[in-house]
């Protein structure tokens, strides 16, 4: 049977999951910006989840200042790489299951 209480909850709710997956997409930096525009978050909900996300070290956010306006960039750690990826096999382990 399937330990459902494996499932992190940091990374289960909607709109942490969403950030983690994008950022679990590609290798380049997420700027702020296309995160919001992605998800179709508000400033202060992803500003939210990123800064909990940040709390346990599952991502990263360099900010870059310049001529221009600043920006806070974004990608996952190892230490993130690695609980998504756990998350997900508990996830597919529960498919198989209800399949």
């Amino acid at each position: 049977m399937i330990d459902f209480s494996q499932l992190d909850k940091l990374i289960h709710e909607k709109g942490r999951l969403s950030i983690m997956t994008l950022l679990a997409s590609r290798i380049e930096p997420w700027a702020f910006q296309d995160l919001k525009s992605q998800l179709d978050m508000s400033d202060g909900n992803l500003i939210t989840h990123l800064r909990t996300l940040e709390k346990v070290d599952f991502i990263g956010g360099e900010k870059l200042t310049g001529d221009g306006r600043p920006q806070t960039l974004y990608t996952l750690t190892p230490t993130g790489r690695r609980a998504f990826i756990a998350y997900l096999g508990i996830l597919e382990k529960i498919l198989d299951v209800g399949k």
